[in-house]
């Protein structure tokens, strides 16, 4: 007799439509089911077994006591609210999250913690050409979640963004770095389930680089072990 599992649904709260699919892509490589929701009015995660930040714009610095600097984009006040509290609804509930690029940056953000809203580095770590392609290498943390993930305590990595985590946020620790100048490009939450964010993109790497792809199936199987709540 046949028996169908359930796949695990991932919310996926997006801003840019024509941005969304990769995320959807790697989710379901992970496999998962990925359902997608304009982030401009207020979502539940009841349903859910898990929550995707993707990248985007910046996160307005008023979130964390500073005033824009002239290199930061300007505001989407809605999508820092939606998202704000989806990270508040999942950790309230030990939902896993796994957070990418601005998504980490607003995971911190929640947690207390402050951006570094220009990098001088910025050269280094905005490589747009081909968005697949890793142009530098972080070094992982050894006791961490995301070493357990990688297997390794190097990975070469894609990168797009010009800011990154200055002051870390409350119950987050650091897990990867830049290798050469120190950037802060991984953190997780040690006291719950499954919550870890990366600088890094690594749902356009895992045609071109396919251990990225163990960040969605690792992901993906804390979100199958959850439930829906």
């Amino acid at each position: 007799m046949r028996t169908d599992v359930r796949k695990p649904r991932i919310l996926i709260p997006f801003r840019d439509a024509g941005k969304v699919k990769p995320y959807e892509d790697a989710i379901r490589a992970g496999g998962a089911e990925a359902v997608t929701v304009s982030a401009k009015t207020p979502v539940s995660l009841e349903g859910f077994a898990g929550l995707l930040l993707t990248g985007g714009t910046d996160v307005n610095p008023q979130r964390y006591g500073e005033i824009a600097q002239p290199d930061t984009q300007p505001p989407d006040d809605e999508r820092d609210a939606v998202e704000l509290a989806l990270i508040d609804e999942a950790i309230g509930k030990d939902l896993p999250i796994l957070a990418i690029c601005r998504g980490m940056q607003v995971l911190n953000v929640h947690h207390g913690g402050t951006l570094i809203q220009h990098l001088s580095s910025t050269e280094r770590h905005r490589k747009i050409e081909n968005k697949a392609e890793p142009v530098h290498e972080v070094t992982i943390e050894p006791e961490s979640l995301l070493a357990r993930i990688a297997g390794t305590q190097h990975w070469q990595v894609n990168s797009r963004h010009h800011q990154a985590v200055d002051k870390v946020g409350a119950g987050l620790r650091v897990s990867a770095r830049d290798s050469q100048d120190g950037t802060l490009e991984g953190l997780e939450q040690p006291d719950k389930r499954f919550v870890v964010a990366v600088q890094w993109h690594p749902e356009d790497q895992i045609a071109l680089c396919p251990e990225q792809l163990k960040l969605f199936r690792w992901f993906t199987g804390a979100c199958n072990a959850s439930g829906p709540i």
